[in-house]
């Protein structure tokens, strides 16, 4: 292979990654718009979610084997809020998607990782959701940002949202770790709960802490990634944080 085709990557990438969480109705996505308008990269873990299960896709053909032809739509597709129903009322059912759809979610997440690495990119947002239940990644990032709301304005948005009962919005926020948990586990909160000119000047102070961060993570030489392939690679890229 000839390298000189992929510069203008040089032969030692420094890079870090950022987790950025909150709760349902917190804002999270809103904040997450702000920061790809300021030019940070953003993975969004539930935008490849939805690109996973995609009929073309292995775990939507394991989806429908344990899961039925019952939640398809008449296009082919899976219905989320028919399949979101089931997973919201049968845990055991919710532990089997996660089992089908995070390997999946993961490799994608690493492929994108992988492409930001390579274009030489200073850090990497990796928006998620459910961050702190899973905990899958935390162990990987060197910043963890949550977005909060006070509960009040939370209960408010989600039933304005969502045209939800009181009761039906109270069970959602319920079935995720409480907002005040979340903040107790990151490094950075931004309070969502007032006008969104106040949250984007905390947005925006991020944004130069960010910038100005010296955690970098160390990738070895693009060499040794063609040597080893794709998975030593990856090694390369998370054994820094985990030894």
């Amino acid at each position: 292979m000839n390298l000189k085709l992929l510069s203008p990557v040089p032969t030692r990438v420094k890079m870090y990654l950022v987790g950025l969480t909150g709760g349902i109705a917190s804002g999270k996505s809103t904040v997450s718009a702000m920061l790809r308008e300021l030019g940070c990269p953003i993975i969004d873990a539930d935008l490849i979610a939805r690109q996973v299960v995609q009929p073309h896709c292995p775990a939507y053909r394991l989806i429908v084997k344990h899961f039925g032809r019952d939640i398809l739509l008449e296009s082919g597709e899976i219905d989320r809020e028919k399949l979101g129903a089931i997973i919201f009322t049968n845990p055991e059912k919710n532990r089997l998607l996660n089992t089908i759809t995070h390997p999946e979610i993961q490799r994608a997440m690493i492929k994108q990782v992988l492409h930001h690495f390579l274009l030489g990119h200073r850090y990497v947002i990796l928006d998620v959701p459910l961050l702190f239940e899973t905990r899958r990644l935390t162990r990987f990032l060197k910043h963890t940002v949550v977005v909060y709301c006070d509960p009040d304005t939370q209960l408010s948005r989600l039933m304005a949202r969502d045209s939800r009962s009181q009761d039906q919005a109270m069970l959602r926020i319920a079935a995720q770790l409480p907002l005040g948990e979340k903040v107790a586990l990151a490094n950075h909160v931004i309070d969502n709960s007032g006008s969104q000119e106040e949250t984007y000047k905390q947005v925006l102070k991020l944004h130069r802490r960010l910038e100005d961060s010296l955690d970098f993570l160390l990738v070895r030489a693009l060499v040794i990634a063609m040597a080893t392939g794709i998975g030593g690679l990856i090694f390369l890229m998370v054994k820094p944080m985990i030894f």
